[in-house]
């Protein structure tokens, strides 16, 4: 990541997961901050870095910081982050030991 050249810093997102989880299509999240549904794709790809505007209402539509939705560093598999913070009996439920 170089801060210098803004063309090739790549946006890291949660976008997809967070829709699945949450059982909203890409239209039903474009509608509520006013982009093309084409546009939610784009950027769950990482094919187009959003705005600060629209990352800024996709936070508040999923009703979270922006730092937990996107970010300049790949994320952790939400899997491993409640493996390591989960109580043992959940930890034990997913498979591990």
């Amino acid at each position: 990541m170089s801060l210098g050249n803004e063309m090739s810093i790549e946006i890291h997102n949660r976008i997809a997961v967070l829709r699945t989880a949450r059982g909203v299509s890409r239209k039903e999240l474009a509608d509520a901050v006013g982009v093309n549904h084409q546009t939610i794709g784009y950027l769950e790809r990482g094919d187009y870095g959003p705005s600060l505007v629209l990352a800024m209402q996709i936070a508040r539509f999923f009703g979270l910081p922006v730092e937990l939705v996107f970010s300049f560093e790949p994320f952790e598999a939400l899997e491993s982050q409640l493996l390591r913070t989960a109580p043992r009996p959940v930890a034990e439920m997913v498979g591990t030991t």
